[in-house]
């Protein structure tokens, strides 16, 4: 396991991440031809501000494709738009035949909560208020993400639902950081072992929430753990592993989606830790996961 996440080296792992991590430009994930690529800038508030979206296609496929609008990991304080799409687009857009936005959020503590969940939330109705240019079909929008783009996607999930916004037809959430109260078992079980720790976990949560981390009256929408109403939801793949922090929250998450009444399929992966197909892409268990995830996928668009 390396360092975890602390306050003091937080903004030294930030500008790590910001040097390091693969950023492919526009040219380079159009992969000589196979994807239509655009960055569109879009209004994210009255005082005009904009939210960058990296909108992305297979190439030369007529009509309107279904959308999975995408929300990338880093423990809401790292990460980018543009580096998680060229797995996102081999996986799921040339085999399914899928449009994909990746949101470029704005990451703690430079922004706190509500910034990036409002961020996502912006450019998801602009996206499907402008369907027909972007060539989406806006009765067939799926949210995903991973870790802390997880947890910004069951927030957005909730929040669209709640300001009866654009209706999703699926939500994916794949190892998903959803409490910010760090009270679990899994949590205090996996302390020092997994690749994402309780300590990092709460150094993410204090960067995203500031003087609210652990309040009592905190909105489901800041961490969807918190949510008290799961009914009238889309349908949920929740994915997370066996020796991860994040495990019980996830089932804990499905759990009471069902209990709601809705509908969920939970996959805990036997001995995966935070973040297993990344780190080892080629493992039966990696292979078995991303297998999973394309079924629902088409079990989903097929309905």
């Amino acid at each position: 396991m390396r360092e975890p996440l602390t306050p003091e080296n937080l903004a030294a792992r930030q500008q790590l991440d910001a040097g390091v991590r693969p950023r492919p430009t526009v040219e380079e994930l159009r992969a000589e031809g196979r994807f239509e690529v655009a960055e569109l800038r879009v209004p994210a508030a009255p005082d005009g501000r904009e939210v960058t979206l990296v909108s992305a296609r297979p190439a030369g496929v007529a009509g309107p494709l279904p959308l999975v609008y995408y929300l990338h990991g880093g423990g809401m304080v790292m990460g980018n738009a543009w580096s998680v799409l060229p797995g996102v687009l081999r996986e799921w857009a040339l085999p399914l035949g899928l449009a994909v936005i990746s949101v470029e959020y704005r990451l703690a503590p430079q922004t706190r909560y509500p910034g990036p969940v409002e961020d996502c939330y912006a450019g998801l109705v602009r996206a499907v208020e402008h369907a027909a240019e972007l060539g989406i079909d806006a009765e067939r929008v799926i949210l995903a993400g991973k870790s802390a783009g997880a947890g910004l996607t069951a927030a957005l999930a909730l929040l669209t639902r709640d300001r009866g916004g654009p209706v999703p037809i699926g939500q994916l959430l794949l190892s998903p950081m959803l409490d910010d109260r760090g009270s679990t078992f899994s949590s205090h079980q996996m302390a020092g072992r997994d690749t994402w720790d309780r300590t990092s976990n709460a150094t993410g949560w204090q960067a995203l929430l500031g003087e609210r981390y652990g309040a009592a009256d905190l909105p489901p929408y800041a961490a969807p753990a918190r949510a008290t109403e799961l009914s009238g939801l889309p349908p949920a793949y929740v994915e997370v592993g066996s020796a991860e922090t994040f495990r019980d929250e996830a089932v804990a998450y499905a759990n009471a989606i069902w209990q709601a009444g809705g509908d969920a399929e939970l996959h805990v992966w036997p001995g995966a830790f935070h973040g297993f197909d990344t780190l080892a892409p080629q493992a039966v268990l990696s292979r078995d996961a991303r297998a999973a995830r394309s079924r629902w996928l088409r079990r989903l668009l097929g309905r």
